[in-house]
């Protein structure tokens, strides 16, 4: 589908993509068309076959996607190849990306590196609970691509650390997820200390109003892509519901006994407090069960090697806040 095409009153909602597009036919050039190869993949998601092209033509782009969609691919891929094309200045990126949580940002720069090993591109992480000196001095050295969180990237910004003026794409990735988190003040200041002139790539689950009006304000006549329904489940996903009594106990029991007669291999247990995910991951952890919690309290360095410890498989149980978990690439959970 050309850019053009998607532009329309009523966007496209469709989640095929379009019929027989491959990766060759986006506008990608070798080397990343072998390292899309090297990572296992041969055909294109709807958001990546759909959202990559306007991306490469310089256009300003909304995506509407779930996770799970491809969604990272879609602005990563265009971005190193719009990247290949010029050289990074000292403490001047080019590129920046905003994510809502440190796992996430941590997510994109692991599919920076996957996607743009054949490319001499430079790349720095700005979260929280690393050194501030480590950070610096790759920021001196200069950085085609900054990948951030908001907070940390202001405090950079504050130190004198780090100028925004030669930022030449801007991504704010999860904006829903942003706006749940009180971060949209912060992402309004950065999107106005980077030149006008800038390309900005935008996607959100949903768009409430909060974050419509942010694309009103911040996006240039933008193509926009919508590949699945808002608040929908992935098509992987099958949904049960299972009615307990309304006490605490009643529930931790009824997910232990589904936990043990559903023959769950691994599983991401969520609750909506910090404060439960203590609760219910020590009640599994005392009726023998192997569980960890993850929320935003933690330590880096704990939420790191726990969600680290999951993927290998040493950790059978996470239990996660929404905000802690939301968007994690975890393939593989049962």
């Amino acid at each position: 589908m050309s850019a053009d095409a998607s532009v329309t009153s009523s966007p496209p909602t469709s989640s095929e993509s379009p019929a027989n597009v491959r990766f060759e036919d986006l506008g990608l050039g070798p080397q990343l068309l072998q390292a899309v190869k090297d990572a296992g993949y041969s055909t294109p998601t709807p958001i990546q076959a759909q959202g990559i092209p306007p991306v490469l033509k310089g256009r300003d782009v909304i995506g509407i996607a779930q996770t799970g969609t491809g969604k990272t691919a879609s602005f990563t891929l265009p971005m190193i190849e719009i990247l290949a094309r010029g050289r990074a200045k000292a403490r001047m990126p080019r590129t920046l990306i905003l994510e809502p949580t440190r796992e996430l940002a941590a997510q994109v720069a692991e599919s920076f590196e996957k996607y743009g090993k054949h490319h001499k591109l430079s790349m720095a992480l700005l979260i929280g609970g690393v050194s501030f000196d480590d950070q610096d001095k790759k920021l001196d050295r200069g950085v085609d691509v900054l990948i951030a969180t908001p907070g940390r990237l202001l405090d950079h910004f504050e130190r004198g650390k780090l100028m925004l003026s030669g930022v030449q794409v801007l991504v704010i990735d999860e904006a829903d997820r942003m706006l749940d988190m009180g971060f949209i003040p912060d992402v309004e200041r950065i999107a106005k200390l980077i030149p006008f002139t800038r390309q900005t790539l935008f996607y959100s689950a949903t768009m409430p109003p909060e974050i419509q009006r942010l694309t009103d304000q911040f996006l240039q006549g933008p193509v926009r892509i919508e590949v699945s329904k808002p608040a929908t489940a992935a098509t992987t996903i099958t949904q049960i519901a299972v009615s307990v009594p309304a006490d605490d106990w009643a529930k931790r029991e009824a997910l232990r006994r589904l936990v043990r007669e559903e023959d769950v291999k691994n599983a991401i247990v969520f609750c909506n407090r910090k404060r439960d995910v203590d609760i219910v991951a020590k009640s599994l952890q005392k009726h023998g069960f192997s569980a960890a919690a993850l929320h935003g309290d933690l330590d880096q360095s704990v939420r790191t090697k726990t969600l680290d410890a999951f993927r290998a498989g040493d950790i059978r149980l996470l239990v996660a806040s929404d905000v802690a978990a939301r968007g994690l690439d975890i393939p593989a959970v049962s």
